[in-house]
């Protein structure tokens, strides 16, 4: 059943509103990322100052990530019902008001809390979100149109962390570098009114629905996301290598930080082209990058790890945007809101767990650490090869 907008009426006018609401969504992502990666970026260093351990540090950032994409599952099957992308989008980025609050934090359980209420926020928004995107971007290309938004996203995650280092390098503390962060949640809900205003119906950017999905079952990507993401590293955990090993100072930390997401742009901004060419056979680097950030990012030589943390930039520059492209891609209009939440809760769990774990072997060693990911994304080899099957049965 074809479906088709009465508005814009023209090819011309369809492209140019859809690359306006790609761009205002980008800046609303800009000022979200500056707010919270900028805290990210610290994450580690900070737990350890109130108190925690690697196993705290490995605990918190995954449950975070866990939550931050589990709950996208219901959040997904919400809008599958009643398709309020824009008052659900606007609601999760309300909840980035928690970062600004971590500069009172006297204890790594309040901080904790605070850290997991942001990624709450971000569970509830960015199914929504998503789906807007995915409308957008039939009439510029799921690949560029995704990969331009998230290169938008990474310039906020590589402005966020210098936030960071100035607050360091001028007061010697984190309080006033949180209480900045705050200043970019105007930028968010500027951005975020305009979007809306342009665009109130973003559906009917979507001019042509597709009859059914073009995958016969989500499973292998949800095996293949789940084993590819189990052996990805988070950045707390490397930032609190490099603060436990002493490699290199606090201040340094977020520029470790910073470069990774500089090299997430260029990645997501390239990568974003060859995924509308090539499709899903550029899954194939997913677990060649995690398992290069784990070789190389907890090593003791500074050069080694900054080159391990550039590699884990670009895996941030890779995974979300070539797995939200392929969902738009293949799944018809009335089931993208809840496979984007049913997929993201797999991401999430996957990365939930292998935080976790990862954490708990860096007590033991870190040879532990890279045994780990060698079999999980060895593992995951085996289902990029059931996802080329169903791809391609041919």
């Amino acid at each position: 059943m074809g479906m088709r907008a009465p508005h814009p009426e023209s090819q011309r006018d369809l492209r140019a509103t859809s690359l306006r609401l790609i761009l205002l969504l980008g800046v609303a992502s800009l000022f979200g990322s500056l707010v919270s990666n900028g805290a990210r970026s610290v994450t580690g260093p900070y737990l350890l100052l109130l108190g925690g351990s690697a196993a705290v540090v490995g605990l918190v950032a995954g449950a975070g990530e866990f939550i931050g994409y589990a709950l996208r599952a219901a959040t997904g099957a919400y809008l599958g019902h009643n398709h309020r992308y824009w008052k659900v989008a606007i609601g999760g980025y309300c909840m980035l008001a928690a970062i600004p609050f971590l500069a009172f934090a006297g204890h790594w359980a309040t901080a904790a809390a605070l850290i997991i209420a942001e990624r709450i926020g971000k569970a509830i928004r960015t199914p929504a979100r998503d789906t807007i995107l995915s409308h957008a971007t039939v009439a510029v290309g799921r690949g560029w149109g995704f990969g331009f938004h998230k290169a938008l996203d990474q310039v906020g995650a590589v402005a966020g962390p210098l936030v960071m280092v100035a607050a360091l390098a001028v007061t010697g503390g984190y309080t006033d570098g949180f209480l900045v962060l705050a200043i970019p949640l105007i930028g968010v809900a500027v951005a975020l009114f305009m979007a809306r205003s342009e665009v109130p119906s973003p559906r009917f950017l979507e001019v042509e629905e597709m009859q059914g999905d073009n995958i016969p079952s989500i499973l292998p990507y949800a095996f293949f996301i789940f084993l590819g993401m189990a052996g990805f590293a988070t950045f707390p955990l490397i930032s609190f290598h490099l603060k436990v090993q002493s490699i290199v100072s606090d201040a340094a930390i977020p520029l470790f930080y910073a470069g990774a997401m500089v090299v997430s742009v260029f990645v997501a901004l390239l990568l974003g082209r060859v995924f509308d060419r090539a499709g899903v056979h550029i899954f194939l680097s997913i677990p060649i990058i995690s398992l290069a950030t784990v070789f190389l990012a907890f090593s003791s030589d500074p050069r080694i790890a900054v080159a391990g943390s550039l590699v884990w930039g670009a895996g941030i520059g890779l995974f979300e945007p070539l797995l939200r492209a392929s969902i738009a891609e293949s799944t018809s209009l009335e089931r993208r809101g809840k496979v984007y939440g049913t997929l993201s809760a797999v991401y999430g769990t996957a990365w939930f767990l292998g935080s976790a774990v990862m954490g708990v072997l860096y007590d033991v060693s870190i040879g532990h650490i890279i045994a780990y990911v060698v079999i999980i994304e060895a593992a995951a080899l085996i289902a990029y090869l059931w996802l080329l099957l169903i791809q391609d049965p041919g």
